[in-house]
C-alpha cells in the first residue's frame, strides 16, 4: 500500500522531469493552464469578499446571540464554505483547463507515449470526448465539495477533516480524469478503464494527492498541469504495458 503510494508520488516527479526532455512541449501545457487559473483565482477572490455576507445570510438564527458563540459559529462556516469551494476549484480547474487545452495536452501525451515506445495510438481520445469527461469530473467535483461541506460541520473534528478528506477524495479523482487519455485513445473507457487500474490504487492514490497537493500551492496548479499530464501517462501506460505482459506470458 505503502509502497503503491510513493510510486504513485514519483510518477508525478517523473512528470516533472519531462521538461528537461521535451521544454517546448510542455511550455504549451503552461497557456491554457494559466488562463483558467486566473479565472478560478478571480471567482474564489470573489466569494472571498462576499463570505461574511454569505455566512449572515446562511445563519439568520444567530443574529440575537452574543459573542463570541456568533462569531464562533460563522467564522466555522465560512471556513467550511470556502474549503468546499477549494474542492470544486481544484476540480473545476483541471476539468476546464483539460477541455480548453485538449490540443496542446494531446502533444504532451503524445510525447510521452512516444518516449515510452511501443504502439502509439494514431488519434487521441478527441475534443468532445475530453468536454465530455471534464462536465463528470465537475459534476464529481460538485459531489465531493458538498460532502466536505457537511464534514466540515461536525463539531471540534470537521475544520480539519472536512479539508483533509477534501484533499484525498478530490486527488483520487483528477488522477482518474487525467490518466483517462492513455485509456480513451485506445478505445478504454468506463469498467475496461477501472479493470486496468484496480491493482494500481494505491499508485493512482498517491500520484493524485501529491498532484492535489501541488494545485493548492500558490501558481502550483499552473506549474504542475503539464507535469501532471505527463506523470498521469506514465501512469496508464504502466497499467496498460502490465496488462499486456500479462497476456502475453499467458
Amino acid at each position: 500500500m505503502i509502497e503503491g503510494f510513493l510510486q504513485g508520488v514519483r510518477m508525478l516527479v517523473r512528470g516533472f522531469a519531462f521538461w528537461a526532455k521535451r521544454p517546448r512541449v510542455m511550455l504549451l501545457g503552461l497557456i491554457p493552464a494559466a488562463i483558467v487559473f486566473l479565472l478560478v483565482v478571480a471567482a474564489l477572490v470573489g466569494l472571498g469578499f462576499g463570505l461574511p455576507s454569505l455566512t449572515d445570510w446562511l445563519t439568520p438564527f444567530a443574529d440575537d446571540w452574543t459573542e463570541p458563540w456568533r462569531g464562533l459559529v460563522r467564522g466555522t462556516i465560512g471556513a467550511v464554505l470556502l474549503a468546499a469551494a477549494v474542492v470544486l476549484a481544484a476540480v473545476t480547474f483541471t476539468a476546464v483547463t483539460l477541455a480548453v487545452g485538449d490540443p496542446f495536452y494531446e502533444q504532451i501525451w503524445r510525447a510521452v507515449e512516444t518516449e515510452l515506445g511501443g504502439e502509439v495510438p494514431e488519434h487521441g481520445p478527441g475534443f468532445w470526448r475530453a468536454v465530455g469527461d471534464s462536465l463528470g469530473l465537475i459534476g464529481m467535483g460538485a459531489v465531493i465539495a458538498i460532502g466536505v461541506g457537511i464534514v466540515g460541520l461536525i463539531p471540534f473534528v470537521g475544520a480539519v477533516v472536512g479539508p483533509v478528506l477534501g484533499v484525498v477524495l478530490s486527488g483520487r479523482l483528477l488522477a482518474a480524469e487525467l490518466s483517462s487519455r492513455a485509456f480513451a485513445a485506445r478505445g478504454l473507457h468506463g469498467e475496461a478503464r477501472r479493470r486496468m487500474l484496480r491493482g494500481r490504487r494505491p499508485m493512482l492514490f498517491g500520484f493524485g494527492v501529491a498532484t492535489q497537493l501541488c494545485f493548492m500551492v500558490p501558481l502550483g496548479a499552473v506549474i504542475a498541469m503539464p507535469a501532471a499530464v505527463a506523470g498521469s501517462t506514465m501512469l496508464a501506460r504502466s497499467a496498460l504495458d502490465a496488462v499486456a505482459a500479462a497476456s502475453a506470458g499467458e
